[in-house]
């Protein structure tokens, strides 16, 4: 049965993918709360953010919530990720395994695009008065292994995005799923073959801002004279979906040794606001015995085909980690990530993460 049923769930897993590709209907800009699309952590961001097949530890909140299982040990995760135009973008998660119940986890995701002037028609460069806006989404996560070689895992996540006096707030929920096919194993180890991930983010309402910016008076007959010009009224916003997104990813090892794991794989995503891309990666983990290991990832996040084309905001991707050992199997790994954005700039994220 073991033999029939892995084969099963793989070919359901890329049957889908397939279906899903075949929609060629593009959505440019017509999403809200798009810092969900903000990837989490140094090292599958240096991979490319070809990820969704290796996630195995905290920052797997975000790549896809089945990835979480792998965890043995209580751990923790931060992340400072100076974005651009001087926006700044923090992530702090942790998770815990309960045995025969599974892996719970908790992730915090905060934007700030710091102090900006506030201007009027009247005052256009700047009334001397600032405001701030925030993003945050927090996710609660669950996660567990059904059998040894598949994953499944959900995270509910609260929404919000706060502008000087208005607001807009929403739910959602992130689904995932990871197999180990077995397939193309070189060293024989459990683990070591083809994985296989899947992950549907930011299933949720919709947005809309509200606040007591939007309530303005209105002078309902502004060509004739009377008391018409303090009537109370309110701006109708719109409502806005979250950036739904599909990802479905392969990862490979094809060295596994006591010296070095060599790591490759590749993302192929579906949004519902923008084209599809590819992403790929690869990840050279060298160990040092009583040490631990030293890690250079690199990547090119968004495919080929965007190499090739002018001001993309799509490009290479690098960085490297360390992971030191302590009281035993108790792990320490300091990240860093480097990211080419076109004409955004380059962005840097370090990553901070411990077991306990």
């Amino acid at each position: 049965m073991k033999g029939i049923m892995r084969p099963t769930i793989v070919l359901c897993v890329l049957s889908g993918t397939i279906f899903l590709y075949g929609q060629t209907i593009n959505r440019y800009g017509t999403t809200t709360a798009n810092f969900l699309e903000i990837g989490i952590g140094s090292g599958p961001s240096a991979m490319g953010e070809a990820y969704v097949a290796v996630a195995n530890d905290v920052s797997s909140i975000y790549w896809n919530p089945a990835g979480l299982s792998y965890l043995t040990e209580p751990s923790a995760l931060f992340m400072v990720q100076p974005w651009v135009a001087d926006i700044d973008m923090l992530f702090a998660g942790g998770a815990f395994a309960i045995p025969k119940v599974g892996v719970f986890g908790i992730g915090i995701t905060q934007l700030d695009y710091g102090d900006m002037d506030v201007t009027t028609l009247e005052y256009q460069d700047g009334t001397g008065e600032k405001f701030r806006a925030t993003d945050m989404a927090t996710a609660l996560t669950f996660s567990r292994k059904i059998v040894s070689w598949f994953s499944f895992g959900s995270s509910l996540k609260y929404i919000r995005s706060n502008i000087w006096h208005s607001s807009a707030s929403a739910f959602a929920v992130d689904l995932g799923v990871l197999v180990n096919t077995g397939f193309f194993s070189f060293s024989g180890k459990d683990g070591g073959g083809m994985n296989i991930g899947m992950s549907i983010s930011n299933y949720g309402t919709r947005m809309k801002y509200d606040g007591i910016d939007s309530y303005q008076p209105i002078d309902i007959s502004e060509f004739e004279e009377g008391n018409y010009g303090d009537v109370a009224g309110q701006f109708r916003t719109s409502e806005w979906e979250l950036p739904l997104l599909f990802r479905v990813g392969v990862s490979l090892k094809p060295i596994v040794s006591n010296f070095m794991d060599l790591t490759l794989s590749a993302d192929a995503l579906h949004p519902n606001n923008n084209a599809e891309s590819v992403n790929v990666g690869v990840a050279l983990d060298n160990k040092i015995p009583g040490f631990g290991e030293i890690s250079v990832r690199g990547g090119m996040k968004g495919g080929m085909n965007d190499m090739f084309i002018e001001n993309t905001n799509y490009g290479f991707t690098a960085g490297v980690g360390v992971r030191f050992y302590y009281l035993g199997n108790r792990v320490i790994t300091i990240d860093h990530a480097y990211k080419t954005m076109g004409v955004l700039g380059n962005v840097q994220a370090l990553t901070v993460g411990f077991s306990f």
